[in-house]
């Protein structure tokens, strides 16, 4: 080897292995597990959690709807291992749960779904009187309604002469669970029933928390709710910390935060003596539909029945780093290959540090295909937008390679599929514009149940901005106002505070410059 090719190789080299080294220590962040205070132990069971008996191919729309008994045997089980209790939302294919729980040493807070369908509520509320009155031994309470009042699918008189019609006929007490404000707009309701219960998710709030002040606003709403309706009791019916989904201004949803959160709560609420249901049991995923990725994923366990870490123990926010890293390298090894080692200057090729951008650029877009297969994981809930997603790796990965061959300048059979891929780098960088632009739409029109798309953009923002290429101008045009346009409407609505907005902001920013750039070399 020549001195000139080993003095082009060398830098090369270290540019790689410092590559790889940053990628180890990105994914690895991003999983290291954190280590909190226990919050439940076989010799510590917690007061009750939420339970639906759904497994992860399953929801309650499902017609007919067909729950698996040996599911929820087993689910008793499991949770009777760190729960006195469990709290039900429906009677329709629950019948079987009373008896369950008393074989595993559970009791039940029951409840019947409440709608606005008069015929359906009242098969609900027939079916949870004769159930009380069944089991006395283990239903604890009744719960007539969930949230209805919230929905707007009953008014405060109609659910008054629910909750009366039950307490009628049971010896239990009877209650109805909502969102806390929704005891404010309807006293009545309040004046109604044995006990109130309250849904605190700091989360969801119009304004909400951040996980450094959720506790403070649990603790505030509590104690403000336990002196203007003493002396009745105040139970905590639903509160927790979802796992995964979208940040919503300081409230960023992760396996640690919903950890901290539950283990903080628990050793508050126990130590103030307040009645508590943690939701949920086990993660949803149906509830995506609705509520987007974050709707999914607020479960001790996940859809697998698998433990999340957030009760005791370490917990990871990327328990699936290594795997991740895994396939990074792999892909990142795969692109170098086909890109080949940069050419020496005195071979026409790059000169000084321009060889180190290849390893760092295949480096940054590996990480990012990597975050955005691990959202699609997450979000992703029927073949259309597993086809989104593949599509956008493609993409990416296009681009990627083009970016890649450009910085290596190669020679041969590599130069000649840079050349093909030159040829139709107009395409690609209109459907990465129109990607960015439809993104960039929805964030601004309907972003409540949208995850951040930032890491789908990354490649192509940077490959654009330092290599503009020929396309169709005017197109391309529109394409880059849309996204620019977006920038600031998306962070307004979003909040300043929220980081995940800033770095979406940021990357649209990069490829409405990169694209802006592209228009400009195509007079």
């Amino acid at each position: 080897m020549s001195p000139t090719a080993r003095s082009a190789l060398l830098p090369y080299l270290l540019a790689c292995l410092i590559a790889f080294a940053a990628l180890c220590a990105f994914w690895y962040s991003l999983g290291k597990p954190v280590t909190l205070a226990d919050a439940a132990s076989p010799s510590h069971k917690l007061q009750c959690a939420s339970y639906t008996p759904f497994d992860k191919d399953q929801s309650p729309f499902d017609q007919p709807l067909k729950v698996r008994p040996a599911r929820m045997d087993a689910d008793l089980a499991l949770l009777a291992t760190r729960f006195q209790c469990i709290r039900t939302y429906s009677m329709t294919g629950l019948e079987a749960i009373p008896d369950l729980a008393r074989k595993h040493g559970l009791k039940v807070m029951m409840g019947a779904w409440v709608n606005r369908n008069p015929v359906d509520t009242q098969l609900e509320i027939k079916a949870l009187i004769a159930s009380a009155n069944a089991n006395p031994d283990v239903v604890t309470s009744v719960i007539v309604g969930n949230e209805a009042l919230l929905r707007k699918e009953v008014t405060g008189a109609q659910l008054v002469a629910l909750i009366r019609q039950v307490k009628a006929e049971v010896k239990q007490p009877v209650t109805y669970a909502d969102v806390w404000e929704f005891w404010d707009q309807y006293p009545e309701v309040g004046k109604a029933v044995d006990f109130l219960t309250i849904h605190l998710l700091p989360y969801w709030e119009d304004k909400p928390s951040g996980i450094d002040d959720a506790l403070a606003h649990v603790a505030n709403v509590h104690d403000d709710f336990a002196k203007r309706f003493a002396p009745r009791d105040i139970v905590i019916g639903e509160t927790g910390w979802p796992s995964e989904g979208r940040q919503r201004q300081t409230a960023l949803p992760s396996r640690v935060n919903e950890a901290r959160f539950i283990r903080s709560f628990v050793a508050m609420a126990e130590q103030r003596g307040w009645h508590y249901n943690l939701i949920e049991a086990f993660d949803q995923p149906w509830k995506r539909a609705s509520e987007g990725a974050v709707g999914g994923y607020w479960g001790l366990f996940d859809a697998d029945r698998q433990n999340k870490g957030v009760l005791e123990g370490p917990v990871s926010n990327l328990p699936f780093w290594p795997q991740w890293l895994g396939v990074g390298a792999l892909l990142g090894l795969l692109v170098l290959v086909i890109a080949g080692r940069p050419q020496a200057a005195s071979q026409g090729g790059l000169s000084g540090l321009k060889p180190a951008l290849l390893p760092l650029l295949v480096g940054v877009g590996v990480a990012s295909l990597g975050i955005w297969g691990e959202l699609m994981r997450v979000t992703a809930r029927f073949a259309g937008e597993w086809a989104w997603a593949a599509v956008m790796v493609t993409l990416n990965l296009i681009v990627l390679v083009h970016g890649a061959l450009a910085v290596a300048c190669p020679t041969g059979a590599r130069a000649r599929l840079l050349a093909w891929l030159q040829a139709r780098a107009g395409a690609w960088a209109m459907a990465a514009g129109f990607a960015g632009a439809v993104m960039m739409l929805t964030m601004v029109f309907e972003p409540r149940y949208r995850s951040f798309p930032t890491a789908a953009l990354v490649i192509p923002a940077l490959v654009y901005l330092w290599r503009p290429v020929r396309v169709r101008r005017n197109e391309t045009l529109l394409l880059t106002l849309i996204i620019a346009a977006g920038i600031i409407p998306q962070l307004a609505r979003e909040g300043l505070q929220n980081p995940q907005a800033w770095g979406f902001a940021l990357v649209s920013a990069l490829l409405a410059l990169g694209l802006w750039r592209c228009v400009k070399v195509s007079r």
